[in-house]
């Protein structure tokens, strides 16, 4: 095993930065074109029963699974040194933080990322939300909220014997090695949700399997930037294995909301000498960046702003519900939705269960309001 100077991990560093801004940029380049929204996926499954959009969903997520179990199983990553690594699960904060931010995104009019291709593309109202949900966000994690969210929600937990990944759970009932269980049920798990995906005739064009494919391809690819590329077995100076940039320590892959906060907590207090640059906040600005690119190439750029007191009361309220929601339940649409479940993570699963049941009922508390 060779060992890396200090110079050669900065390097190394930059090299993370770049490839996770290229991924990013392709990201925002494919939800700009191809509409690709989890609240408007929902949305149209529940007022017009078309489900062309949440089977784009499916699809991303069933690329990223199967070829996240596929590295697991092949040795080059483990779920293990993931974000979702955790032998505690927190349900009470998964499934209402999962809530909050279902029915924050529908008041919003879409989630983070969404949020950030429309800013992107000239709309200012998504510049509002994005900022409450910074603000929101920043306190879930070390304001105010973030003290109840510890103290209270988050005591209310259980204990996962197994392990948080269901690879873990087959692996212990079957007696199978960890890299098999893991491979396994990432397996089995895809191609049942592929069967639901290939289900309808309609979905099979190019534009939707491009568009679902090509975004859980973009997943992986940004797992194996940060758990194969930027991972140091023995860092130069604390001589302890290290995911370089990550902001946690440990692999990360695509996710909106915590970043976004990043942000701004780096634009207001730079100069106390301890931000730094991390993946998640080089892909909030690949996304925009290609976002916009593809805005203006399509000539679809329009600025865009509040049409009265009433809509700027409701965005604000649905980036701030994102921002708290988001944390509580440790990620977003991509956070969670893809990149937790593609790990078969069991608290990625609450949460996403509880971001569709809100998105659900805000929808039709939006519909028998109307």
């Amino acid at each position: 095993m060779s060992f890396l100077t200090a110079d050669e991990v900065q390097q190394l560093a930059y090299q993370v930065w770049g490839a996770s801004f290229a991924i990013s940029l392709l990201a925002g380049v494919l939800i700009h074109r191809g509409h690709f929204c989890t609240m408007g996926a929902i949305s149209d499954w529940v007022v017009m029963r078309d489900a062309t959009r949440l089977r784009q969903w499916a699809l991303a997520v069933v690329v990223a699974m199967a070829c996240f179990g596929l590295m697991a199983w092949l040795g080059w990553i483990s779920p293990l040194s993931t974000i979702y690594a955790s032998s505690q699960l927190p349900w009470l904060s998964a499934l209402l933080g999962g809530c909050l931010f279902g029915i924050g995104m529908v008041l919003a009019s879409g989630c983070s990322s969404k949020s950030l291709v429309r800013l992107a593309a000239g709309n200012l109202k998504s510049l509002v939300v994005l900022l409450a949900m910074a603000v929101s966000a920043l306190a879930a994690m070390r304001g105010l909220t973030a003290v109840w969210r510890v103290n209270g929600l988050d005591t209310v937990s259980i204990d996962l014997p197994h392990g948080p990944f269901v690879g873990q759970w087959l692996s212990a009932f079957w007696g199978l090695e960890l890299r098999a269980g893991f491979g396994i049920s990432a397996a089995l798990v895809s191609l049942c949700l592929l069967g639901w995906v290939v289900k309808d005739r309609r979905f099979h064009t190019a534009f939707n399997w491009v568009t679902g494919a090509g975004l859980g391809l973009l997943v992986v690819a940004l797992w194996w930037v940060s758990g194969v590329l930027g991972f140091v077995p023995e860092h130069p100076d604390t001589l302890e294995p290290v995911f370089l940039t990550t902001h946690s320590g440990r692999m990360e892959a695509l996710s909106f909301t915590a970043p976004v906060g990043y942000w701004l907590d780096a634009f207001m207090y730079y100069s106390d000498g301890s931000k730094r640059l991390t993946l998640g906040m080089v892909t909030v600005v690949g996304v925009l960046a290609g976002a916009g690119l593809s805005a203006v190439q399509q000539g679809s750029f329009r600025w865009e702003g509040f049409t009265d007191r009433h809509d700027l009361v409701r965005h604000l309220a649905g980036g701030a519900l994102m921002g708290t929601g988001g944390v509580m339940a440790m990620g977003c649409t991509f956070g969670q939705g893809l990149s937790g479940l593609s790990t078969l993570n069991l608290g990625s699963m609450l949460s996403v269960m509880g971001i569709f049941a809100g998105t659900w009922a805000a929808l039709h508390w939006q519909m028998r309001e109307a």
